[in-house]
């Protein structure tokens, strides 16, 4: 994952994919084609259509992309994967950057950058699929990744070479089709290749209708009656996931790979804490990372006692998730300690800046429904205040604030991540509200970012989730200034890691004024406006708390962590500064309220969790969204109203 301003990607990966323009010559999509190359290709293939639409659209939801790849190295509608230069990255989630992910003083510095890389192993199957549809279909691989109809004829190919391995007949009834269908998704566990399938019957049965990347709209009627042969999976021969203490809902495949609690010597220790939460403390936060490393790099470093740690970990080709610390327990992955100690963390297999990065729709829907099993169990709200990403999460004081990290970014799609958290970003208030949601459309809303390959350079034109913000209502106007991040006042910039100048999609902001087609929120201390033009909006009204400065006061110190008042901490236990950052909260300025926490601070300094304590204090927070990052105000500084 890249740290914060002016990290970049690993040319190793992004060089060679930027070749995947189309070719002189190739298709161009017009008005209804791409719905006939399905037809076409299934009719070819002895495939039925719906099938190929439902796992296509679980793939990559009929977007074609412009022929670029996934973050896995997958092409086309069919995901048809070539990822031999994806292996090549060297610098995964928390190598990069200087972020300590642990986040406590009372500890060293624990950044995964001294951890040594594993060494690729040999490309699995699952990341070979277009050298194997190019066999089976006759069809260049150059074709298949670059032009629509061939990458589904491809992708055809291989579900009925799947139908034909099994010694099942070609046919058109769907119900049949269940081994094949989860023989695609690459899995080699059986759990993972069934929760696929499952996935993909219930597209079919409920059916669906999408506007593409390309502007087509393509139809997969609903067919509520067919009743896949389930039972085909066991045909398979695929292994069954690793046993183990696992806290995933049954509609995930879920399986355990336990990260190591380790002794060194030295007093030193790895790679996470031994807790009894939520009896302990609560877990208020969910934190959405991405791993910047392919799946068996991801998997070695975590169960590395010298690395550090997250709970789970989910791969992108076919949704499939494994665990690694147990919920009770403290993992190291935020680079804030408050944060770590009453959260869960989610690392989604991924890079942030590769040209034109997208998960499957597979992982997409696997991660929410860990999410939704999580928030159900320890009541965190579904809101952007609760389900984090790991750029909202603030620096714990002032030095810290330019080494945290910046994933997942502005390519991952949270108003799609909510739709299939049963939470849509809607309006709720009218066109005079006091607070904004943020939410453009994110297929057609493509700010210009730079630095993904280059410092720089612009990078591919993409949708984004994440909207500009300036000074005055015009683009002309400089980007607003991160005092955090530029302590000499500099102007922001379009690069893809700073998010000095950005809202994404999700987060709310109390409204400072309204003027045609801009409107401006408070952020970081300043106004700070964004196009927000009624046609094409970026932002819908919402209700909401917000607090501004209690009477009496002209300006309100800001927080990284919610730290008790030194009062609080027995004796063996050092007090923890109350440092505050910064950035103002002045007088006459709102902003939109998270929650209302306790002082805390889990002291765990030692391998024996035995001394392992919770200083709860009388002070009181209340978490904002104040800038691009969340952060803490103490209560007693504040008033709060409905906007």
């Amino acid at each position: 994952m890249p740290g914060a301003v002016g990290a970049l990607a690993s040319a190793a990966l992004l060089v060679p994919l930027l070749s995947a323009a189309p070719p002189a010559g190739a298709e161009v999509p017009q008005e209804g084609v791409l719905q006939g190359q399905f037809a076409r290709a299934a009719e070819r293939q002895g495939v039925p259509e719906s099938v190929l639409l439902a796992v296509a659209y679980m793939q990559s939801r009929w977007d074609t992309h412009g022929g670029a790849p996934s973050v896995t190295g997958g092409y086309g509608p069919m995901h048809l994967t070539d990822a031999v230069t994806a292996l090549a990255r060297t610098a995964p989630h928390h190598s990069e950057g200087g972020e300590d992910a642990r986040g406590d003083s009372s500890r060293p510095v624990r950044t995964g950058g001294d951890a040594p890389v594993p060494a690729p192993a040999e490309l699995p199957g699952r990341l070979r699929t277009l050298e194997r549809a190019s066999a089976l279909s006759g069809i260049p691989a150059e074709e298949l990744r670059t032009v629509p109809a061939a990458n589904i004829e491809g992708g055809a190919a291989l579900l009925a070479a799947a139908q034909r391995e099994a010694g099942l007949p070609a046919g058109a009834d769907p119900a049949d089709w269940y081994g094949a269908v989860a023989r695609y998704s690459g899995a080699d566990d059986s759990e993972t290749a069934a929760t696929y399938a499952n996935d993909v019957f219930d597209v079919i049965r409920t059916g669906e209708t999408r506007t593409t990347d390309s502007g087509q709209v393509v139809t997969l009627p609903a067919a509520p009656a067919v009743a896949p042969a389930t039972g085909q999976v066991a045909a398979l021969g695929l292994r069954r996931p690793a046993a183990g203490p696992v806290e995933c809902p049954a509609s995930v495949a879920c399986e355990w790979v336990p990260a190591p609690y380790e002794e060194f010597g030295d007093g030193d220790y790895g790679n996470h804490d031994k807790a009894n939460r939520p009896a302990s403390q609560s877990i208020d936060y969910i934190v959405i990372h991405d791993t910047e490393a392919d799946w068996n790099t991801t998997l070695k470093l975590v169960q590395d006692p010298t690395y550090v740690s997250w709970q789970y970990s989910l791969r992108s080709s076919d949704g499939h998730v494994a665990q690694h610390v147990p919920l009770k327990d403290v993992a190291w992955h935020a680079g804030n300690w408050f944060v770590n100690a009453k959260s869960v963390g989610l690392e989604h297999e991924g890079f942030l800046t590769s040209p034109d990065s997208w998960y499957t729709e597979a992982m997409y829907r696997s991660s929410a429904r860990l999410v939704r099993y999580l928030a159900g169990r320890y009541g965190i709200p579904l809101d952007r205040q609760h389900i984090l990403g790991h750029d909202n999460v603030p620096g714990t004081v002032t030095s810290t604030i330019k080494g945290m990290h910046t994933d997942p970014g502005p390519y991952w799609d949270w108003a799609h991540y909510f739709r299939l958290l049963g939470r849509p970003i809607t309006p709720s208030a009218g066109p005079h509200a006091g607070v904004v949601t943020i939410r453009p459309d994110y297929d057609s809303h493509q700010p210009v970012y730079t630095g993904c390959v280059t410092a720089g350079e612009a990078c591919v034109p993409h949708g984004s989730g994440a909207v500009r913000l300036h000074t005055g209502p015009s683009t002309d106007a400089p980007l607003v200034k991160d005092i955090g991040l530029r302590p000499g006042g500099q102007d922001s910039t379009t690069g893809v890691n700073d998010t000095g100048a950005r809202a994404s999609t999700g987060q709310s902001f109390a409204v400072a004024e309204r003027r045609g087609d801009w409107t401006a929120v408070w952020y970081l201390g300043q106004k700070a406006w964004f196009s927000n033009p009624a046609k094409e909006p970026t932002a819908v009204n919402a209700r909401g708390l917000v607090l501004t400065p209690r009477e009496g006061l002209t300006e309100v110190p800001v927080y990284g962590r919610a730290y008790p008042e030194a009062s609080a901490y027995p004796a063996g236990v050092p007090v923890q500064a109350v440092s505050p950052l910064p950035y103002k909260l002045l007088a006459g300025q709102r902003y939109v309220v998270g929650g209302r926490t306790p002082g805390e601070y889990y002291f765990a300094p030692v391998f024996d969790a035995s001394g392992h304590t919770v200083v709860r204090g009388q002070e009181e927070y209340y978490q904002i969204q104040f800038g691009h990052r969340v952060a803490f105000v103490k209560a007693a500084d504040v008033r709060v109203s409905r906007a």
